[in-house]
């Protein structure tokens, strides 16, 4: 075992680094805390790897390296290894120095504060920590571990008075130390810093206890002195104020919003009543605001249909994110006066809702669906869809979807219905559809074909026991059994090997390798079951893996996919031993209607009986389970209906590479030409009651002349839109009269994707001609998630092109899958599914606990799973809101990453929304009641540099927004707008207007001025809701209506149909204004640290600015006025030149290579002496 020889010293970052590192250890080091043999090592910490005799490893990045690779937390590729060492390095030479020089004075030991150097570094951790949760890729890893313990010491003893703005380095910090690694090592809870005074003297109190007190005395006493102070400093928890409306508001009717808004920003609040107004109104209608849909509408059309969820769905965060992007897209272009339907629909989800009437059915009343019958079933599905089915359409209207409701569809609807039917036969007719029997995933416990992406892929590392639907018992899997064939007329032996003993049952042949020296002799030779007189040949194929096992591969053509493309080869029997409840069939006793699973021991036994049976070993393997009953899958041998796929395919992939059909992000190009390119045919049946009845009928002639046919004979199959038609069909092909046709209706279904393929066509009623289909076919974009790419998007590309020769829509977003923030897969077991709503509107820890216990999960699953969730949400989840919960889902989307979704950031978005509701109530307040905006929002000439800066970004801010729409940028956008509303109008431009405004009165100059002000905060309130508007729909209506309007003649009531800013009117961004506001923002946070750092919190000081040339110097007296207000200073002085002019007592810090500021000193000095004189002398 190895063993690790660290520091006991709680504050030792070095060992400290390597231990949180240790936890990650599948296999943990043994832990001393002595110091290390002399022949072993001279510092700690240190790692002896596999004992005293074996290799040892020195020095904190050498040992945390080695422990956190071994815990797979130094990044996944070369890429990411190469910047976790960056970060490593960047911790060790640059973090770590500016720590201890800024915290070892404070403790009472050697060093030299640097305090404007650490929030130089910190500040430029949190610009790189804005766009990311951790440091390097999606999880922690040892980057995080490495800077997190670099920057510890810090963050546990120094007060920072910029800390509040360090937004992301705080999230970021508080993320890593509560992780279970992390709080296993430390001692350690954020909480407010402590003062300089009560360091230094608990410094001079741990002097005197090292000198007069033992060692483990010492450390006994310093805990307790640090949960002491803890305790005192941890602050009380500040809940969230909850607002709500209450003035009384019929359905449908317009908000209050002659009221006062509230204190502070509420989501239950702001949320209230707009939703059933917008709907009322119709905004959401691509009718608003035209005469005729037909007309042309110069800013163009914008389409795009809903990926239609199940109607036995709950909205779960996977839907959030799509319909947050759906939604902000749809608001862009119809604020853009674009011709705008987003089309909303439900899938009825065949297997889903089957599977969930029937449980009910058998808990409710103790009935199967055959007890009903078929008619009497469906009744009661179409029963629980009404009570039911819309329940999803609600949860979407609460995260604000902008969907034209009247347009809503279900792909079960009269008119859906015939646009599947009128496919199918269109399909047939052409030969694209045909009539086969070939291997298919079957579920036993469904009785029913499954499509590939109902299957879950489960990995077992070896032996595994799992619970199968229908057994007592868990069944074992996640082995390998060899046993051995006997070959005829020869004592000679073949050993083969198989996961899946019983399908030896079904064999047929034994095949080799063509190049295989081993078993070249075997060639025409046959092999012997050994329980029946089959004889099987050794055939070779180059499919065998010469250097797998003994060479040897046993073929079951009608149980497995690769044995199948086997038997097709050789023309092998194919003998099924499986019927559709997984009762074995074909076979001798006493394996004769076993059940499959208890067939697996009873041929292993036989086997083993017969000396046969050579050995079974652990195998790591991948074990297909249907994730709808939890039953194994199983290959099967089943005659069914099929897409022919190739022509489609390749039309598919054509339309990819000629431009016609664009895919973003890009990376998924190589996906779609493999999955085009290489193609199969696509099985389409289902062997279900509830979903679109297949219209094919089976034909038996009454007549001499027609041989009776088969099921897999296509001649005798027919399609129609009805019986009538199906009979007229058949008697033609067969020449014959209709009396003579007898018709029996194929019992199975169509697959929910082929419904799905035709929802862009189907819900504008094709094959039928109206206005909707040929206004809004082909449609503008499809969004949707990348792990349906093939199963949905591929589809309805093919069908399109089939049934209309037309692309189904231009373009295909594909978005991330959403992950929690510690980068794992959503999964209830975890405990870590979470429902958008109950982030919405929040929910208690145990509120989480009971969603687990009225789940479907076994109890031990329960257990595992309440844990994660008190682990990540010990409080539970605070309420949050729509809009922070959108805009979050809008800022973690960058193209290409999966979202590892933390709640923390989405409450920091909550935060971001109270910002915005305090910034517009003061601004309103500043514009008074009987402000009046200009008509048009243009330059009067007389704006201040203040006013032009604020402009210039506003207009910057316009330009990325719409660049980042277009691209489909969406973390560009909401940078841009943050930035905008927090950094710049809030931080920066409404600190300098509060003296211009508040010295306007009996002036003249002053008030044209402040007059001036209030229009240029005018344009930035009202511009920069609209830019938010897409994103945070309700917050910005609320204050949207509050603002006044340029014009009250044709002000559109609402934002979501005002335009959206456009960077032909807003022009103007000046690259020279932002250069000056950057210098003057550069000295600005210069001074204030330097307050910081003098503890002058309080105090107005004088402020000299040595500039080293003319230019510098009449900039720093341009924006003096800025300066002084936004560094707190009592006046700017600019110098030029010499420091002459420069009083004494003054600190100094470089700003730039052309300004130092003097920040004075002297008068707080002489306020020091003069409180000692008074109250201490």
């Amino acid at each position: 075992m190895d063993s690790l020889y660290v520091s006991s010293h709680p504050d030792d970052f070095k060992s400290l680094l390597a231990l949180v590192a240790s936890e990650f250890c599948p296999s943990p080091p043994r832990v001393i805390t002595e110091e290390p043999p002399k022949q072993l090592a001279k510092s700690r910490p240190a790692l002896v790897i596999g004992g005293s005799e074996a290799a040892v490893l020195t020095g904190p990045s050498a040992v945390a390296w080695y422990l956190a690779w071994q815990g797979k937390r130094t990044g996944a590729g070369a890429q990411q290894e190469s910047q976790v060492w960056q970060w490593l390095s960047f911790a060790e030479n640059e973090v770590i120095p500016i720590s201890c020089s800024v915290v070892f004075p404070l403790l009472g030991l050697v060093g030299q504060t640097s305090r404007a150097e650490l929030i130089r570094v910190l500040k430029a951790l949190d610009k790189s920590l804005e766009p990311q949760t951790f440091l390097v890729g999606e999880t922690l890893s040892l980057a995080d571990i490495a800077v997190a313990m670099a920057v510890l010491l810090p963050f546990k003893y120094v007060s920072l008075s910029d800390r509040k703005s360090l937004v992301n380095v705080s999230r970021w910090f508080v993320t890593c130390v509560n992780q279970p690694q992390f709080l296993k090592v430390l001692d350690f809870q954020i909480g407010p810093p402590k003062t300089e005074a009560q360091l230094k003297k608990e410094a001079k109190k741990r002097e005197k206890m090292e000198k007069f007190q033992q060692k483990k005395q010492m450390e006994e006493k310093k805990k307790q002195q640090q949960t002491q102070t803890e305790k005192k400093a941890k602050p009380e928890k500040k809940e969230l104020g909850v607002i709500t409306y209450s003035i009384p508001t019929p359905a449908g009717e317009k908000k209050d919003v002659i009221s006062p808004l509230p204190d502070s920003y509420s989501p239950q609040y702001v949320e209230a009543a707009w939703y059933p107004w917008w709907e009322n109104q119709g905004f959401f209608k691509p009718e608003y605001g035209r005469k005729s849909l037909s007309e042309p509408n110069p800013r163009g059309i914008f389409m795009m249909c809903i990926p239609p969820p199940n109607v036995t769905g709950s909205l779960h965060l996977g839907h959030a994110l799509t319909n947050a992007i759906q939604d902000c897209l749809t608001r862009w272009h119809r604020m853009r006066g674009e011709t705008t339907l987003w089309n909303p629909g439900c899938d009825h989800a065949g297997i889903a809702t089957q599977v969930v009437v029937e449980k009910k059915l058998m808990r409710e009343r103790g009935l199967s669906r055959h007890d009903l019958g078929r008619e009497k079933f469906i009744e009661e599905v179409w029963k629980w869809k009404n009570e039911k089915g819309d329940r999803i359409y609600h949860q979407l209207k609460k995260l604000g979807s902008s969907l034209d409701w009247e347009r809503a569809c279900f792909t079960m609807d009269p008119k859906l219905s015939y646009a599947v039917q009128e496919a199918f036969i269109r399909m047939h007719e052409e030969g694209v559809i045909y009539r086969s029997k070939r291997l298919v995933n079957w579920s036993c416990t469904l009785n029913s074909a499954i499509s590939d992406i109902e299957v879950d892929k489960k990995e077992l590392n070896g032996r595994t026991l799992l619970p199968v639907p229908g057994y007592k018992e868990k069944v074992e899997f996640g082995v390998l059994v060899s046993f051995s064939y006997k070959i005829e007329g020869s004592d000679e032996e073949v050993i083969v090997a198989t996961t899946r003993i019983e399908t030896m049952l079904g064999d047929t042949a034994v095949a080799v390798h063509p190049s295989d020296p081993r078993y070249q002799h075997l060639k025409g030779k046959t092999i012997i079951h050994p329980f029946c007189d089959r004889k099987m040949p050794v055939v070779f194929d180059e499919f065998v893996d010469i250097n797998f096992g003994t060479g040897a591969v046993k073929i079951t053509p009608a149980h497995d996919h690769n044995d199948y493309e086997v038997g097709v080869r050789h023309n092998l029997a194919f003998i099924n031993i499986l019927d559709e409840n997984g009762y074995l069939i074909n076979v001798p006793p006493p394996f004769l209607g076993l059940k499959r699973f208890d067939a697996r021991k009873a041929v292993l036994q036989a086997l083993k009986d017969r000396g046969q049976f050579k050995e079974i070993k652990d195998n790591p393997m991948v074990v297909p389970v249907c994730s709808r009953s939890k039953d194994i899958v199983e290959p099967l041998l089943k005659p069914q209906w099929y897409v022919d796929c190739t022509e489609m395919g390749k039309q598919a992939a054509d339309a990819v590479r000629d431009g016609r059909l664009k895919i973003i992000p890009d990376h998924h190009l190589k996906t779609w030409f493999n999955w085009m390119d290489n193609i199969r045919d696509w099985c389409i049946s289902r062997q279900l009651w509830w979903g679109h009845r297949i219209p094919a009928y089976f034909i038996t002639v009454d007549h001499s002349s027609v041989k009776p046919g088969e099921d897999t004979d296509g001649h005798y199959w027919v399609s129609g839109r009805s019986e009538e038609e199906a009979r007229e069909k058949a008697a033609k092909r067969f020449n014959v009269s209709s009396e003579r046709i007898s018709l029996r209706q194929d019992e199975d279904v169509l697959d929910t994707w082929f419904s799905s393929g035709i929802f862009p066509l189907s819900i504008f009623g094709w094959p039928n001609e109206s206005e909707d289909l040929n206004v809004f076919y082909p449609g503008t974009l499809l969004e949707t998630g990348h792990d349906i790419l093939f199963f949905w998007v591929a589809r309805m590309v093919m069908m399109g092109l089939k049934l209309t020769g037309k692309l189904p829509f231009r373009e295909v977003y594909l978005h991330a899958v959403v992950r929690d923030a510690h980068g794992r897969k959503m999964s209830k077991s975890l405990g870590n599914v979470i429902d958008p709503l109950d982030v919405i509107t929040g929910i208690s820890l145990e509120g989480l606990h009971n969603q687990l216990t009225d789940s479907n999960l076994d109890p031990l699953e329960i257990e595992k799973a309440k844990q994660g969730q008190k682990s990540d949400y010990p409080s539970g989840i605070p309420e949050c809101g729509t809009d922070a919960l959108r805009f979050a889902l809008c800022a973690y989307t960058s193209q290409g990453r999966d979202i590892n979704l933390d709640v923390n950031r989405i409450l920091g978005y909550r935060h971001f929304c109270n910002k915005l509701w305090n910034a517009v109530k003061f601004a309103m307040k500043a514009l008074g009641e009987n402000f009046a905006p200009l008509e048009k929002s243009q330059l009067s000439g007389a704006e201040s540099v203040s006013d032009r800066w604020i402009l210039s970004r506003l207009s910057a801010a316009v330009v990325l927004c719409a660049s980042g729409f277009e691209a489909y940028d969406f973390p560009g956008i909401t940078t841009a707008i943050y930035n905008f509303w927090l950094y710049e109008l809030c931080d920066v431009y409404l600190e300098c207007v509060k003296p211009v405004l508040s010295r306007s009165d009996g002036d003249s100059d002053a008030q044209s001025q402040a007059d001036v002000c209030r229009q240029t905060l005018y344009t930035c309130l009202d511009v920069g809701l609209r830019l938010l508007s897409p994103i945070m729909p309700f917050v910005t209506e609320e204050l949207f209506q509050r603002l006044p309007r340029r014009s009250t003649k044709d002000s559109p009531p609402s934002i979501s149909v005002t335009s959206y800013p456009e960077s032909s009117e807003f022009c103007w961004h000046s690259e020279v204004v932002d250069a000056e506001m950057e210098f003057v923002m550069t000295v600005v946070r210069t001074i204030r640290s330097l307050r910081a750092d003098y503890n002058l919190t309080k105090t107005r000081a004088d402020c000299y600015l040595q500039c080293i040339d003319s230019e510098s110097t009449c900039l720093v007296q341009k924006y003096s006025l800025q300066l002084q207000t936004l560094s707190y200073s009592q006046a700017i002085h600019a110098v030029c030149g010499t420091d002459a002019a420069i009083p004494q007592g003054c600190a100094v810090a470089i700003a730039s290579d052309k300004c130092t500021v003097h920040l004075m000193l002297k008068v707080r000095r002489l306020l020091v002496d003069l409180f000692f004189y008074l109250f201490v002398i």
